[in-house]
């Protein structure tokens, strides 16, 4: 399978987007070498603008664009965007529903070497709770140029979350991605492992060893954390009585707390999580972080007993 990071994919595809429509243009925080916006400013040089290390700025830069009409798309890492321009996000971005697409890269612990300080493992908390705000976290490759494409169809602010690592291509060339719907990508009656960006393709390889051992395991790439698609939520949960959430994220507020919140309200049923138990991550190889945060297929696989277990 290949392997391409997200943030490559990203830039690479922006420059795509760019040749199409004259009216996208970049922003980037003094980093688009990291976030690969490098490849669109190299392109379009009159159409990036480096706002320096002032995300805020940056933000309301982006902001105030979009208002002329044109389509502005703002890159950072997730820490300084989600994190440090929050407020920018909210007051200047969301609160006036202004259609600003944020695509943050360098998300989650596979940041590895920068440590603690730069793994951000809130962002998809932070950019969720904002109304107006939609959130997308790609597989791969693929995924985020179809997000890219559905970021486009949308009048109002899309955040995009975008990984470090090089990842495995996991989906088809043909792959849909429409907001607010679950794709399932493996059937199964006994377990449903919902997972999102690099823990799709560990919730599928986790899935593959549970059906060694004789268990049945849907599979479910959500993609779309807001809009979530409660049907398929629910349907899992009546359907398999187990589920499983898996993501490089917060355990607090991300994937396995959006879906929690719609089972508390319709469908309640044994829920184990995958992912960043309240902790801060910390500098080491991306693959070796991962591992010792139990975010890998064998830590699926037990999650997946346990909830059966719990039914």
């Amino acid at each position: 399978m290949e392997k391409i990071a997200t943030r490559e994919a990203y830039g690479k595809y922006l420059v795509e987007l760019g040749k199409k429509n004259p009216k996208i243009v970049v922003f980037d925080g003094d980093l688009s070498g990291a976030t690969k916006t490098s490849y669109f400013r190299d392109a379009f040089p009159d159409r990036h603008f480096n706002a320096g290390i002032a995300e805020a700025d940056l933000m309301g830069m982006a902001a105030g664009i979009s208002t002329t009409g044109l389509i502005p798309f703002a890159s950072t890492f997730a820490i300084f965007g989600a994190g440090r321009a929050f407020e920018i996000i909210r007051n200047s971005i969301c609160y006036p529903n202004l259609n600003v697409n944020i695509c943050c890269t360098h998300a989650g612990l596979s940041v590895g070497e920068d440590g603690g300080s730069h793994q951000s493992v809130e962002d998809i908390a932070l950019m969720r709770v904002l109304p107006n705000m939609h959130v997308f976290v790609p597989a791969d490759a693929v995924e985020t140029r179809r997000m890219l494409d559905a970021a486009l169809t949308i009048d109002g602010p899309v955040y995009i979350r975008l990984c470090r690592l090089a990842t495995n291509v996991v989906l088809p060339e043909d792959y849909e991605f429409v907001p607010g719907k679950a794709v399932e990508l493996k059937s199964g009656a006994d377990v449903t492992i919902m997972a999102v960006g690099l823990m799709v393709e560990r919730a599928l390889e986790a899935a593959e060893a549970l059906k060694a051992e004789g268990i049945n395991a849907r599979v479910l790439n959500m993609g779309s954390i807001k809009p979530i698609d409660r049907d398929a939520i629910e349907a899992a949960a009546k359907e398999t009585g187990a589920i499983v959430t898996a993501e490089e994220h917060s355990v607090i507020g991300g994937l396995a707390g959006a879906v929690c919140e719609v089972l508390a309200e319709t469908t309640p049923c044994p829920v184990e999580k995958v992912g960043i138990n309240d902790v801060f991550g910390q500098s080491g190889k991306a693959p070796e972080v991962l591992e010792a945060y139990g975010l890998t297929a064998d830590h699926i696989v037990k999650a997946a007993k346990d909830a059966i277990a719990r039914k």
